[in-house]
């Protein structure tokens, strides 16, 4: 199994508090952001995820500046097909790649925004998906191959040759592509153009489940890329004790439930089957498997903070053990007040999960 990754999420987002963050005036002005990016390298952690959509900060300009203020830290840098075209952004990822020494990596999203504001348009879902194939096979194309012609239902490009070239990197021949989606056409395209699919916090026979699909899936559709690895996004809320963890976690529950969920939503709008699934676990219960909090999602979470991982640093790290035991590599993982938790988790967490499994007691 390859080594497992920790990334954590930093919100990139013009309105303070989010998701129970912490409000501040300048929440995110590029010090602050900054602050956060420099806490990960010195705790541990191998980068983070900075999340898009329309009324938020530009995300590639924001990666690029923490990339520039920083020396080890990989932004996961979260792009839609659509708001960029393929040569445009595969050249910007290329230049931004060099710069930062191979520090990128990039979180494609295909789920629905808003997309009228950008003068962005796409059909049903599986149009969508299918766009979106079409734009991960094509940036691949322009970053491994010159003078590239393709023209495709979606996109075209005539003798592109992108400068400046991707500088392989050991096996690291490009940037990684991280995907998510749970519909039947999201998946398709995780099977055969993603390096690695993302889950949110679902329980394990679910996520284990979707792991064997989408191994199957692609071997019924011929990937013709490296073995697919699977990723978990998730909020891993962690303290001294497993009483101190549940304390907080509940009275936390309780603030969303007292102001209806303001300030944790940021997932409003049509809802994608992925988030759906989310949403609906409250229904089997309001923690399941070990520790996995579902109540948050009875006042619309959003996203990772639909369900969390609650406990002790040991009760966390056993749990997210046993998704690496499933397969997942790549974690994403957050809490509020980021900062605190930056090193709270990187210093309480991130040990025991570099351990072997039998310090744990498994």
């Amino acid at each position: 199994m390859s080594r497992s990754d920790f990334l954590w999420y930093i919100p990139n987002d013009v309105k303070a508090g989010h998701r129970g963050d912490v409000p501040t005036s300048n929440s995110g002005s590029l010090d602050s952001l900054t602050d956060q990016a420099k806490a990960l390298e010195q705790h541990g952690w191998s980068g983070a995820l900075i999340g898009t959509g329309w009324g938020r900060p530009d995300t590639f300009t924001v990666a690029a500046a923490l990339a520039a203020r920083t020396t080890r830290f990989e932004p996961l840098i979260a792009i839609r097909p659509g708001y960029w075209q393929p040569a445009q952004f595969a050249c910007a990822a290329a230049t931004l790649d060099q710069l930062s020494d191979g520090r990128t990596r990039f979180n494609i999203v295909s789920g629905k925004d808003n997309l009228a504001a950008y003068g962005d348009s796409e059909g049903d879902t599986t149009q969508r998906y299918a766009r979106t194939r079409e734009f991960m096979r094509l940036v691949r194309r322009l970053w491994t191959e010159e003078d590239v012609t393709f023209s495709g239902n979606y996109f075209q490009v005539t003798n592109a040759t992108v400068e400046p070239r991707i500088t392989a990197r050991g096996a690291r021949r490009h940037p990684r592509f991280y995907f998510g989606g749970a519909s039947e056409a999201a998946e398709r395209v995780a099977a055969t153009e993603a390096d690695v699919q993302l889950f949110w916090g679902e329980p394990r026979d679910g996520v284990a489940e979707r792991i064997e699909r989408l191994k199957a899936l692609g071997r019924t559709l011929d990937r013709d890329l490296p073995p697919l690895e699977f990723g978990l996004r998730i909020t891993t809320l962690v303290r001294d004790t497993t009483a101190q963890a549940w304390a907080d976690a509940e009275a936390k529950v309780a603030e969303m439930a007292r102001t209806g969920g303001a300030g944790w939503q940021d997932h409003r709008g049509p809802t994608a089957v992925g988030q759906q699934r989310l949403l609906d676990l409250h229904h089997r219960g309001d923690v399941l498997d070990d520790n996995l909090y579902t109540a948050p999602g009875k006042f619309g979470g959003g996203g990772a903070g639909t369900t969390w991982l609650v406990g002790s640093a040991e009760d966390v790290a056993g749990s997210l053990r046993k998704y690496q035991d499933l397969g997942i590599t790549q974690f994403i993982l957050s809490d509020t007040p980021y900062l605190r938790e930056i090193k709270r988790q990187g210093e309480t967490l991130l040990p025991l999960l570099s351990r072997p499994n039998v310090s744990l007691g498994y």
